[in-house]
């Protein structure tokens, strides 16, 4: 496993993220103990999570699985960089206004508390606002971030689904009250959702954060599942087959003569760029685990890269090079 350190922090991260949106939805707690110990016989030491995860009334049961796998020993929670997410309605015990989506320092302490007792851990290495909320003053998000670290109940904080002037504006008021401000920002980037090349990935790099991509194989898109007797959860939607029916031929065609398969070509183009710290295998089960690994072994060099530019062409740069004059 290779590692890298995360944004301008000291923190280093697997180059791979675990991401644990299904347990508890499509992988029952058992499978997701064995995945999770695969991960760390791996070198995977980098895991994802949110507090919604379980989804709806069920939302936490993520965390329980995760925190629950840490009980058992064996110097797991240690061996783990773990992060985990606020933002969302928990469904939880209180009531009013102030359980709706969005951030306050009201709903950060009361989330942070239920995501350390659900995780049964004393703290978190990365809290990561799950989305931006433009209604809160950063100098009340930074002042409720800095209190938990200093209580030692967050290591660093990072963003997710932000816009590039987001990013700006987080880290310039973070830059004047003296702090080290995001370290990462987790944005959905892959061969089909190339746009965060205008602004996000830019801005990131320039800012000091290192960027966690999700759906790396856009639903299963870029896995070749199409492909397969019984297709994938969601490779059967048809419009989105339809739209991107020739590109993801080509593509095929490509990655056959490579010798490697869709999934693994895919996240190894993320893992070539630059910005891009570790994307976000959501796996479902221990095979899907163990096949993700191999992309380790898959080089692209430059004469493959360009062509897989001609079949997904990006936003043409960074902005604004990529459409001014």
């Amino acid at each position: 496993m290779k590692y890298a350190v995360l944004g301008r922090s000291g923190l280093r991260v697997s180059r791979l993220c675990l991401g644990t949106m299904n347990f508890g939805v499509d992988t029952d707690e058992r499978e997701a103990f064995r995945i999770m110990d695969a991960a760390l016989d791996a070198g995977i030491n980098f895991f994802d999570t949110a507090n919604i995860y379980g989804w709806g009334e069920n939302a936490g049961r993520t965390e329980e699985i995760i925190g629950q796998w840490f009980q058992k020993g064996g110097g797991r929670r240690e061996r783990t960089v773990l992060a985990t997410k606020v933002y969302g309605d928990m469904h939880d015990t209180y009531d009013g206004p102030n359980r709706e989506q969005g951030l306050s320092a009201y709903k950060i302490r009361r989330h942070l508390e239920g995501s350390l007792k659900r995780l049964q851990t004393d703290h978190i290495e990365l809290y990561q606002m799950h989305h931006v909320d433009r209604h809160v003053h950063w100098s009340e998000l930074w002042s409720a971030f800095e209190h938990a670290q200093a209580q030692g109940k967050i290591g660093y904080v990072g963003s997710s689904n932000f816009a590039g002037w987001d990013i700006a504006v987080a880290q310039g008021e973070a830059k004047a009250r003296g702090t080290l401000g995001l370290v990462s920002e987790q944005h959905k980037y892959n061969l089909l959702c190339r746009l965060p090349e205008l602004e996000v990935l830019p801005a990131s790099q320039a800012l000091g954060l290192g960027v966690i991509p999700w759906s790396p194989l856009d639903g299963g898109l870029l896995a070749g599942n199409h492909r397969r007797s019984g297709g994938g959860r969601r490779s059967g939607d048809a419009k989105r087959l339809e739209k991107h029916g020739a590109q993801l031929e080509a593509y095929a065609k490509l990655c056959d003569e490579l010798g490697h398969s869709e999934d693994l070509v895919s996240l190894a183009w993320l893992l070539h760029n630059p910005a891009v710290t570790a994307p976000i295998i959501g796996v479902r089960t221990l095979e899907q685990f163990e096949r993700s690994l191999r992309v380790l072994d898959v080089e692209l060099d430059e004469a493959t890269l360009q062509r897989i530019d001609e079949i997904f062409p990006g936003p043409g740069g960074d902005a604004p090079k990529a459409y001014a004059w």
